[in-house]
């Protein structure tokens, strides 16, 4: 039974500017480079026949073009007692329908609809007990990051570790979106 979610990777030179952040404080495991990227659409513990449907039909998106975006702002979502921080995300509305898109996928597939609302954001550490002071500090000093602009070619659909979840997160397919295919690599580079 795989455990699948769809998500977009990240590029090297963000995923190096996301690691500049990781800093030494009581309670935090920090993702690994390789593991970082932006949630779309969780499917969760599913058996093949639907890992096959939920595949089909996210390939099937057509209608969502290349978009830009970046990473801003720090933040945890609140409650009694924060599970992680995670890095904001400013993109525009292409974002938002690529999200609904891969939601109206899941439910083809048969998968029950999100619980939550989409609220686009890479996590970039685990927290268990953490410092509240210590993270206030840490959130109050980096609370202006600001990634550069990339451009988003292309959707995975990830693979993790079934029952448990986590990293290490294997891409099992990269879905183009529309208007990637007809640019070239250099196309795709300079427009970051």
């Amino acid at each position: 039974m795989p455990r699948l979610f769809t998500g977009i990777a990240l590029p090297e030179e963000i995923k190096d500017q996301i690691l500049d952040l990781n800093q030494p404080m009581p309670g935090t495991r920090w993702i690994e480079a390789d593991d970082l990227h932006l949630t779309l659409r969780f499917a969760g513990d599913i058996d093949n026949r639907t890992a096959d449907e939920f595949a089909h039909f996210v390939n099937e998106i057509n209608h969502i073009r290349v978009f830009e975006m970046r990473l801003k702002g720090l933040g945890t979502f609140a409650g009694r007692q924060p599970r992680l921080i995670w890095a904001g995300v400013e993109a525009g509305p292409e974002l938002l329908s690529l999200a609904r898109a891969h939601e109206t996928a899941g439910r083809a597939a048969g998968l029950l609809p999100q619980l939550r609302s989409f609220h686009p954001h890479v996590t970039i550490a685990r927290l268990r007990y953490p410092r509240a002071e210590a993270l206030a500090k840490y959130l109050s000093r980096n609370a202006n990051f600001q990634s550069q602009s990339f451009l988003v070619s292309h959707v995975s659909l990830f693979s993790a570790k079934p029952i448990t979840g986590g990293g290490p997160y294997v891409v099992e397919r990269t879905i183009p979106l529309a208007g990637a295919l007809a640019m070239s690599e250099d196309q795709l580079n300079s427009q970051l």
